[in-house]
């Protein structure tokens, strides 16, 4: 069993910042990608941005040069820095994590989602 656990969610006014984090536990052997998507009301989820263990990232357009995704890797941590935010920013954030666990098996894990609101 995996559990994804994020904070750093609330209410921010445009222009503010936000610091997202997600910490997984439970039965881990090692991660490979872990990241962030959204879904805001009335949207399909759609990718934030994601690392890999090796520190490669992607990111969607609209959060280019504004977000900034790292991970500790031996906190099986990942954070998202939000800098420059907008009202279109305004969505549930859910963590995502490929987890190997202890017999090999790759399991695609969830968080449960942080709400972030960009409003004056």
């Amino acid at each position: 069993q995996v559990q994804l656990v994020e904070s750093g969610g609330g209410l921010v006014q445009p222009g503010g910042s936000l610091r997202l984090s997600c910490a997984a536990s439970g039965n881990i052997f090692s991660i490979n990608d872990m990241g962030w998507y959204r879904q805001a009301p009335g949207k399909e989820r759609e990718l934030v941005a994601t690392m890999t263990s090796g520190g490669s990232t992607n990111y969607a357009d609209s959060v280019k040069g504004r977000f900034t995704i790292a991970r500790d890797n031996a906190k099986n941590t990942v954070y998202l820095q939000m800098n420059s935010l907008k009202p279109e920013d305004t969505a549930v954030y859910y963590c995502n994590a490929h987890i190997v666990n202890f017999l090999r098996y790759v399991m695609v894990s969830w968080g449960t989602g942080t709400l972030v609101t960009v409003s004056s």
